[in-house]
């Protein structure tokens, strides 16, 4: 299971919008990797996080997303690569429906 690490980056921009969140990806390896939140949605009952890392203009990382009770939050690997081509889906399909 990856954790994250919320930054403190809830600055707004100068033109009113939001500032993007970021959060530090710790993998099982011992590496990391800072990602923009792009956002959590629902597919099929379960809930998922997008994440883009910094390093990688292309690249989304999607995890299992569950919010705890305290507002924290903790993710998880998706295992199966069907779940995980049909998370990326839902989440290219909920961005073309916002541009």
């Amino acid at each position: 299971m990856s954790e994250a690490n919320m930054t403190n980056d809830e600055a707004r921009m100068a033109d009113g919008e939001e500032a993007p969140e970021f959060i530090t990806v710790d993998f099982t390896d011992g590496g990391s990797e800072r990602c923009e939140i792009l956002g959590v949605f629902d597919y099929e009952g379960g809930e998922y996080i997008a994440l883009a890392p910094e390093t990688d203009d292309e690249g989304v990382y999607f995890y299992v997303y569950e919010e705890n009770e305290d507002g924290s939050f903790s993710m998880g690997d998706i295992e199966d690569d069907d779940t995980w081509d049909a998370v990326a889906k839902k989440f290219e399909e909920l961005i073309e429906g916002i541009e």
